[in-house]
C-alpha cells in the first residue's frame, strides 16, 4: 500500500461521488407516498394578524392540510430554550422568548411562519399558498440594533420595552479601571459588524416521518449534529425516550454552523407527518433562505485600550451591544456574542480586561453560530483598535504587536478574559508572514500604484481562536469477518473531508488500507452519541476518539497475536498494521487478527471473540488554533473599487492531517471573511423593517475574480490537549481574514485622510469615504 496517512496531502475520497451526481442529498429523498409542504411567511416585521381565511386553498387541487399556528399550540408540544440563565442590567432574570414554530396572533420578523400547507405535490402546495388570506395590521418595527435600545424606541416585545435581553460581563471590572486610570494613552473606537447569512450551496431541507410500526418519528435533515437534534427533539419536544426519534443525516452541501437543530420546519415536518400518516417533505428555495434561516453576526463593539509610555498594553475594556433578533429559542442562539468575549484580547499580554455583551432584541430573524462563531468579531476589534492605536499614536503597527505579543515562555497563560493558553508561537508566524508577503517591498509597489492613480494599503494581524471545546465525542472502529473495517464517527460531515481525514487516522493508527474502511457518520441508530461537528472539533474531537478506539483495538489484537505467533503478549509490538515478535520476522497483520478474532478455536481462553471497539474522546479545555495574516489591495479612487493583491496566511492548527484539504478550508474561510468585509450585508428598511436583501440580486457574495492567490504556510505547535496534538483548522481562515482586508483597505484610506470606515468596504462606499475626507481636507 502507498503511504497513506497523516500529514500526506491525498484526494478526498468523497470527490469522485459527489462530482459525478452521486450525492445524497436531503433533497434526494423521495419517501413512499410523500406529500410536500410549503411555508407561508409574514411580509411583515411587525404586525398583528387579525385574521386568516384558508377556505378557498383548502378546496384547492391536491391540498391536504393546511396548519396554523392554533393547531400547533393545542397539539401540547414543548419547546427548546436556553438553559444557561442570565440577568438583564439591574439584576432581574434574562428575557428570551422561545420561537413559537407557527406564528399565531403577532409576528416578529419577516419570513416568520405563519401556516403550513401540505398538498399531493410541491406545485400544488405553493399555487394554495398564493390562496391564504391574511389580514395583517401593521405595527412598528425595529431592525437596528443601536436605535432599538434608544429610549422611546418600539418595543418588540412589550414584556420587554428597553428590548434589552440581558447583559454578560467578565474580567475584573476594578483592575481595568485602574490600568486605564495609570495609563499615559487611551485609544477608544466604535467599530460596526454586519450581518449576513451562510449562503450555503444547499438550502436547508427536511423530510419527517412517522414509523407506525414501531412508534417512533424518522427525520432526514441537513443538520451538522444529528444527536443533539434527536436528544431535543425527544427530550423537548414530543417527550419521548431517544430511542424513539430517529434522525438520518446523509450528503450536507455546506453549513458553517447555521445548518443547526431547532428550526421550526424539523418539528412542523414531523408533527405533520404523524397527523396526515404519511410522510411530508419541505425544501427551502434558494429565494427563501434569508426568510427562514438564522442569520450571523451583527454587533457593534466600542472598545478601548489602555498603553504606557513605550506602548505595553495595560489594559482592554469594551462593550457589545450584539443585535440577537426576536426570539431567544436556545444557548445556540447567544452562542457567538458571548462566546466572543473571550477572544477580545487575542494573542496579546494584556494584565487587565473588561467587557460587557448586550443582547439586544428586533424584528430580525434569530442569529445563531456562523463559521468562527464569534471569534472573527472579536479578533476583529482587538485588530483594528491595534492598527487604529498605532496610526494615532505614530508607531509602527508591527512593533507595537510585537511589543505585546504572548511569548511562548509565558505559556500556559490564562488570559485576564478567561481563555487558558496552553501553546503558541505567534510572533513566529508573524515573521514568517511579515517576510511571505513581502511587507519590505511595500513602499515601492506602493509608489508604483501611485503613478497609475490607485491607492495601495497593506496590513499584518494576529488572530487566534478557541476550538475544540470541552466535551464529548465517540467512535467505533468495527471489523468484520473479512477482515475490513468499519469507521463511525458521531461528528457530521459538510463538505469538509471527513471521511478522506478519518480514513488517515486510522491508517496512521492501524495501518489500514483507506479503499478498505467504510465510512459512516449521520445517523442516530448507528452509534450510540455524538456532539456533531461545530467549533472545528472533528479532526480534534471525533479523531481523538478514532485514537482510543484504534488503541483499544490494538491492545486486544496484541492479545490474540500473542496466541496466533505462539509468543508472549510482552513480545509483540504492533507497527504498520502487522503484529511482530520483538527480535524476529514473525509477524501477523491486523486484517488477519480481525478474521481470527472470529473465530474462538484461534483465540486465547478467556478472550471475547470479535474485534470493534467504541472511543469516547472528553476534552477538558479548548485549543487554541492561530495564525498571522497579512492582506495587499489596491483601490481605484475613482469608483472605490477594492481588489485584493496578494494574501499570505501563516497558520498554527496544532498538527496537520491532510495538507491540502487544510489550505481548501483556509481558502473558504479567508473567502467569507473577505466577502463579508468587501460586500455581504442583510440590508433592511429602517422605517417598515422589510427585508431588502433577500436574494443573489441584491444580496453579493464573493465570486473568483474578487479573490486573489493566497499563498499558505504552516507554523505547527502541537497541543497536549488530545493525542493527535491537533487544534482544529475549519474556522481559522476567516477568524483572520476579517480585520487583515479591513486593515489593509484602512490603510489605504487613512493616506488619503480617511479617518474612520466599517464595512462592507462595497465601491460606493469607499468612493464616499474619499470624496467626504477630500472635501473635508
Amino acid at each position: 500500500m502507498q503511504k497513506f496517512g497523516i500529514g500526506q496531502s491525498v484526494q478526498r475520497f468523497e470527490d469522485p461521488r459527489l462530482l459525478r451526481g452521486h450525492g445524497q442529498f436531503v433533497n434526494d429523498n423521495f419517501l413512499h407516498n410523500q406529500a410536500h409542504a410549503v411555508v407561508l411567511r409574514s411580509p411583515h416585521a411587525h404586525a398583528r394578524i387579525r385574521s386568516m381565511d384558508t377556505a378557498k386553498a383548502l378546496a384547492a387541487e391536491g391540498v391536504l392540510a393546511i396548519y396554523n399556528g392554533a393547531d400547533y399550540a393545542a397539539s401540547g408540544l414543548g419547546a427548546p430554550a436556553p438553559v444557561m440563565k442570565r440577568t438583564r442590567i439591574d439584576g432581574s432574570p434574562m428575557f428570551a422568548k422561545p420561537h413559537p414554530v407557527i406564528a399565531r396572533e403577532i409576528v416578529h420578523y419577516v419570513g416568520e411562519p405563519v401556516a403550513l400547507i401540505i398538498a399531493e405535490t410541491l406545485s400544488q402546495a405553493k399555487d394554495a399558498a398564493e390562496l391564504v388570506e391574511v389580514d395583517y395590521e401593521s405595527l412598528p418595527a425595529n431592525v437596528n440594533g443601536a436605535r432599538a435600545v434608544q429610549p422611546g424606541s418600539h418595543a418588540v416585545w412589550a414584556e420587554c420595552p428597553d428590548n434589552r435581553s440581558h447583559m454578560q460581563e467578565i474580567g475584573d471590572k476594578t483592575a481595568t479601571d485602574a490600568a486605564f486610570a495609570n495609563a499615559t494613552h487611551v485609544v477608544k473606537r466604535r467599530y460596526e459588524v454586519t450581518r449576513l447569512h451562510a449562503q450555503y450551496l444547499e438550502p436547508r431541507g427536511v423530510v419527517g416521518d412517522y414509523d407506525v410500526k414501531n412508534d417512533r418519528y424518522v427525520l432526514y435533515a441537513d443538520v451538522q449534529y444529528p444527536h443533539r437534534v434527536r436528544e431535543m427533539l425527544s427530550n423537548r419536544v414530543f417527550k419521548l425516550p431517544a430511542h424513539r426519534v430517529h434522525v438520518i443525516t446523509q450528503d450536507v452541501g455546506g453549513g458553517f454552523g447555521t445548518k443547526g437543530w431547532q428550526y421550526p420546519e424539523h418539528r412542523l415536518m414531523l408533527w405533520s407527518a404523524k397527523k396526515l400518516g404519511r410522510p411530508v417533505k419541505w425544501n427551502c428555495e434558494r429565494s427563501e433562505v434569508i426568510l427562514a434561516d438564522e442569520h450571523a453576526r451583527e454587533n457593534i463593539t466600542e472598545i478601548e485600550l489602555a498603553l504606557d509610555a513605550d506602548g505595553k498594553f495595560l489594559g482592554l475594556r469594551a462593550n457589545v451591544e450584539a443585535n440577537v433578533g426576536a426570539y431567544v429559542s436556545s444557548d445556540r442562539n447567544l452562542l457567538a456574542p458571548f462566546g466572543a468575549m473571550r477572544a477580545l484580547s487575542g494573542t496579546y499580554a494584556i494584565p487587565a480586561a473588561y467587557a460587557q455583551t448586550h443582547a439586544v432584541m428586533t424584528n430580525c430573524n434569530s442569529t445563531a453560530p456562523y463559521r468562527g462563531a464569534g471569534r472573527p468579531e472579536a479578533i476583529y476589534a482587538i485588530e483594528r483598535l491595534v492598527d487604529d492605536a498605532a496610526r494615532e499614536l505614530k508607531m509602527d503597527p508591527i512593533e507595537l504587536r510585537r511589543k505585546n505579543l504572548i511569548a511562548p515562555s509565558a505559556m500556559p497563560l490564562k488570559t485576564a478574559l478567561g481563555y487558558n493558553y496552553d501553546c503558541g508561537e505567534f510572533e513566529r508566524g508573524m515573521d514568517m508572514t511579515i517576510e511571505a508577503a513581502d511587507l519590505a517591498g511595500f513602499s515601492k509597489r506602493r509608489d508604483e500604484a501611485k503613478r497609475r492613480g490607485k491607492l495601495r494599503g497593506i496590513s499584518v494581524i494576529s488572530a487566534i481562536e478557541m476550538a475544540a471545546g470541552a466535551g464529548i465525542e465517540e467512535a467505533e472502529v468495527r471489523f468484520n469477518t473479512g477482515g475490513t473495517a468499519t469507521v463511525i464517527v458521531g461528528t457530521k460531515n459538510q463538505g469538509q473531508g471527513h471521511e478522506t481525514m478519518y480514513k488517515q487516522i486510522l491508517a496512521e493508527r492501524l495501518g489500514l488500507d483507506p479503499a478498505e474502511v467504510e465510512f459512516v457518520d449521520g445517523d442516530t441508530d448507528r452509534l450510540a452519541y455524538g456532539m456533531g461537528t461545530s467549533g472545528s472539533r472533528s479532526t480534534v474531537m471525533g479523531g481523538s476518539a478514532v485514537c482510543v478506539a484504534a488503541e483499544k483495538l490494538v491492545q486486544k489484537g496484541r492479545k490474540i497475536a500473542a496466541h496466533m505467533l505462539e509468543a508472549a503478549e510482552a513480545d509483540i509490538v504492533f507497527a504498520q498494521g502487522n503484529f511482530t515478535v520483538t527480535g524476529t520476522d514473525k509477524s501477523v497483520a491486523i486484517k488477519d487478527v480481525a478474521k481470527a478474532a472470529f473465530q474462538p478455536a484461534k483465540l486465547p481462553k478467556g478472550l471475547e471473540p470479535g474485534f470493534y471497539e467504541t472511543g469516547t474522546f472528553n476534552s477538558t479545555d479548548f485549543t487554541f488554533p492561530n495564525g498571522a495574516h497579512a492582506c495587499e489591495v489596491e483601490i481605484d479612487p475613482d469608483t472605490g473599487e477594492v481588489q485584493l493583491i496578494n494574501y499570505v496566511v501563516v497558520d498554527d492548527v496544532g498538527t496537520v492531517i491532510n495538507p491540502m484539504t487544510l489550505k481548501g478550508q483556509i481558502h473558504g474561510g479567508v473567502a467569507q471573511g473577505a466577502g463579508q468585509i468587501l460586500m455581504e450585508k442583510i440590508v433592511y428598511d429602517e422605517e417598515t423593517g422589510q427585508l431588502l436583501s433577500a436574494s443573489f440580486m441584491d444580496y453579493a457574495i464573493p465570486r473568483a475574480s474578487d479573490m486573489c492567490d493566497m499563498e499558505i504556510h504552516s507554523n505547527p505547535v502541537l497541543t497536549k490537549r488530545n493525542p493527535l496534538g491537533a487544534k482544529g483548522a475549519g474556522e481559522a481562515g476567516v477568524v483572520g481574514a476579517m480585520p487583515a482586508v479591513m486593515n489593509a483597505i484602512a490603510d489605504a484610506l487613512a493616506r488619503e485622510g480617511v479617518k474612520h470606515f466599517d464595512m462592507p468596504a462595497s465601491s460606493e462606499r469607499v468612493w464616499r469615504a474619499l470624496q467626504d475626507a477630500r472635501a473635508t481636507a
